[in-house]
């Protein structure tokens, strides 16, 4: 796989991003707006309405717009259409609660009357919408939250279950971490889902741990104390799992505190993913995570979306807005593979039917779960270019 860099790809793919804009290039069930093959002839029809759920303010807000963003550049690429229907496309306020993420799913089914809705960064929403959703018939194709033992028949995903980041990086962590490695995560259950991930994997791996995993408060922002006591464990590596505002101090705070330059740092990706590793800077140099996207994987889909999205946001793409890219190619496929009597439930089953989807993180498919069979990679912080970046250094596993 190569690692040209970002200015080289911009380079390299500005004729494409100047004429292929009116140029269709999704898969063959496609009406064009990715990154694929060629599209077939597509069926008209009526407008139609997909309700997009996504925090527009507060904590999130970063990931939230990230997500519009993929949602709204495969629309801008395929001449605002899903399946060769125009898209209103309608946004509702997730919020950083259940109730506002409840509130905002019980107004675009009823009061909007949506055909689909997208979106949803939050698990505890996708918990609490799940009801609602399976008893409105409408699919929902969410691009962030994936509880793993969600179930229903019209909730789907284009992210990755939670336990999957930490999975995919236990081998490999065994096998580079010259040593022990300590574990350390926020006092949460979910995270303590991808503690025990990550240490089943490496464990079986024939990884060795340094002590118990160590806890950290869900409100602390200290972890002076911590990342002692792992300094002082002997341990040669650390798995971490922190997110978000918690990843931007805990990362700085590791800096810090100076520990040797040989110590390795494992996480899933979302501690170095998207804006969160622009406000760490230098400070996530080195650091490897796992992750289901990388900005410079080397594949036709990628190259494009990449070359697109940097043109209209003037910034690298994450896997947040990757997955919301990719769940409009999803309902593009399906849109048009429903036929011109357009339902919702005609929709989901046609979700069903879908096979291998084109994408820049390689080609997918759901899986029994309604979750995405994919594949997975080992990315390190480094300069690319300009650019710090989550570069791409392995293929690691595929999983589903």
């Amino acid at each position: 796989m190569s690692n040209l860099d970002r200015r080289r790809v911009l380079r390299l793919f500005a004729a494409l991003g100047a004429a292929g804009a009116a140029a269709p290039v999704l898969s063959a069930c496609s009406t064009g707006g990715g990154a694929g093959d060629e599209p077939t002839t597509v069926r008209g029809g009526p407008p139609i309405k997909i309700g997009m759920i996504v925090p527009q303010t507060g904590a999130n807000k970063a990931l939230g717009d990230d997500m519009a963003n993929g949602f709204q550049l495969y629309l801008k690429n395929s001449g605002n259409a899903l399946g060769g229907r125009q898209v209103t496309l309608v946004t509702a306020e997730e919020g950083d609660t259940v109730e506002t993420g409840r509130a905002a799913a019980d107004k675009l089914i009823k009061q909007d009357r949506v055909l689909a809705l997208t979106g949803v960064v939050s698990g505890q929403t996708m918990a609490a919408i799940k009801d609602l959703v399976e008893s409105s018939q409408i699919p929902l194709v969410g691009s962030n939250a994936a509880p793993t033992n969600l179930g229903g028949l019209y909730i789907w995903r284009t992210s990755f279950l939670p336990s999957e980041p930490s999975q995919a990086l236990g081998r490999w962590a065994a096998e580079h971490a010259d040593g022990t490695v300590a574990v350390v995560a926020a006092e949460y259950p979910g995270d303590k889902d991808e503690v025990k991930a990550f240490l089943d994997a490496f464990g079986a791996a024939g990884g060795n741990v340094a002590g118990s995993p160590r806890y950290t408060s869900l409100s602390t922002k200290d972890y002076g104390s911590v990342l002692q006591a792992v300094k002082s464990s002997g341990a040669s590596a650390m798995f971490c799992y922190y997110a978000g505002a918690a990843a931007i101090d805990f990362v700085k705070q590791f800096k810090a505190a100076g520990f040797p330059s040989s110590f390795k740092v494992f996480a899933p990706g979302a501690l170095t993913e998207g804006t969160t590793l622009k406000q760490q800077g230098d400070a996530a140099k080195g650091i490897y995570t796992a992750m289901n996207y990388s900005p410079d994987l080397d594949n036709a889909a990628n190259r494009r979306f990449v070359a697109d999205y940097q043109k209209q946001f003037t910034v690298v793409p994450s896997t947040y807005a990757m997955a919301s890219f990719d769940a409009a190619a999803v309902l593009d496929k399906a849109i048009n593979e429903a036929a011109a009597n357009l339902t919702s439930q005609q929709l989901n089953a046609a979700l069903g039917r879908l096979g291998q989807i084109d994408s820049p993180r390689g080609s997918w498919q759901f899986s029994a779960n309604r979750a995405p069979l994919q594949r997975w990679y080992m990315r390190q912080v480094r300069n690319d270019g300009m650019v710090l970046s989550n570069v791409l250094t392995a293929e690691l596993t595929t999983l589903g």
